[in-house]
């Protein structure tokens, strides 16, 4: 995937995820094909924010795209759920409240 496209798709998303309360104030960044989501949540003693990784986008064609979700391990693990941003989007809303959601 090339630059312009990946950062359009980028964009798209975090548009996406603006628009509903469940899933506002979620980073999007870039990691090659990868658009990967999270949010900032204060981890150790001191309370500071720190880059929590939630799920995964994977560029599978033109306008396809493949879920992936953190496991506890770190590592990534693909979900059956493929389709447009929309439709992922749509699919985090219905059946990923709990991956998305703020810890707070």
């Amino acid at each position: 995937m090339d630059r312009a496209r990946r950062e359009a798709a980028r964009a798209r998303l975090e548009k996406l995820l603006s628009e509903s309360p469940l899933t506002e104030g979620m980073y999007v960044r870039t990691h090659g094909d990868h658009l990967i989501l999270g949010r900032h949540e204060p981890f150790g003693p001191d309370g500071a924010l720190e880059a929590d990784d939630r799920v995964r986008l994977t560029a599978l064609g033109a306008s396809s795209w493949g879920l992936s979700v953190r496991r506890h391990t770190g590592r990534w693990e693909k979900t059956p759920f493929t389709g447009s941003l929309d439709e992922l989007t749509e699919v985090l809303h219905a059946h990923m409240q709990h991956l998305v959601a703020p810890y707070s």
